[in-house]
């Protein structure tokens, strides 16, 4: 079971949050679920933050009234997934003395069978080109240090590792990789740095827009499984900390889709 929950959000009065919000906003809708935080070593449950506009003023950020802000979370085996399509949060979310009144809330929910079949096992035309939109600041980890760039191989090592640790399917490792490495490329991006607030300290990610395009000699059967890997990154996230809402990804509808 897959499902991705998302919630529109508002406030009646100006509200101010510390920017480190995040950990303690996790360990409160853990908390509601009944979930630990922190015990597993790939996360099972990703989460966007409170996304929307907002001004900063040091290392506060104000939430303003008539605004909407969204707010996600995903979960990526049975036991989160559960846990989130049973999460009951109206008619408000309240933490840190904030209060948020909840407008809506909006479900998708899949399953990793679903997936690969429709999109791998149905061997469909194959999706040459990917539209990605980073929303929350994204990075890596590479030789010790963080790298906030749309890597594509390291995106699809992320992906991968996420999918063939809890889907019932294996999809392969390195070879795989290997070969999407030399098989996609960027077409073209427009990205910004943007810093993410951590209790300690922050880290550097990418935010912005990325064209990924598989290569027309790619094998189908393989570009198949590259189109896979894109589409579940928008329940797993991309890179580093997706559980403290780093790395979340939408996906435009591309021009060959319209």
């Amino acid at each position: 079971m897959l499902i991705r929950s998302s919630w529109t959000l508002n406030v009646c009065e100006p509200t101010v949050l510390p920017r480190a919000y995040s950990l303690e906003l996790v360990k409160y809708l853990h908390q509601c679920m009944g979930l630990e935080v922190g015990n597993e070593t790939i996360p099972s449950v990703t989460y966007s933050g409170i996304l929307g506009f907002y001004s900063i003023l040091g290392n506060f950020i104000t939430f303003r009234p008539n605004e909407f802000y969204q707010l996600s979370l995903c979960g990526l085996q049975e036991k989160s997934a559960k846990a989130i399509s049973t999460l009951e949060l109206s008619p408000s979310l309240e933490f840190l003395g904030a209060k948020f009144n909840i407008i809506n809330r909006e479900e998708e929910i899949t399953s990793y069978e679903e997936i690969y079949t429709t999109l791998v096992a149905n061997e469909p035309e194959p999706l040459r080109r990917y539209d990605l939109q980073f929303i929350t600041p994204t990075a890596f980890t590479q030789s010790g240090t963080n790298l906030p760039l749309p890597v594509p191989t390291l995106m699809f090592r992320s992906w991968l590792e996420r999918w063939n640790h809890f889907a019932p399917v294996y999809l392969g490792s390195d070879e795989l990789i290997a070969y999407l490495s030399n098989a996609v490329m960027v077409k073209n991006h427009k990205i910004q740095t943007r810093t993410w607030q951590l209790q300690r300290g922050f880290v550097n990610g990418f935010v912005g827009d990325v064209t990924l395009q598989v290569f027309n000699r790619a094998d189908p059967l393989l570009a198949n499984v590259a189109h896979l890997l894109v589409q579940y990154a928008r329940f797993a996230g991309t890179g580093i900390k997706t559980r403290l809402g780093m790395g979340q990804i939408l996906i435009r509808k591309s021009k060959n889709e319209q």
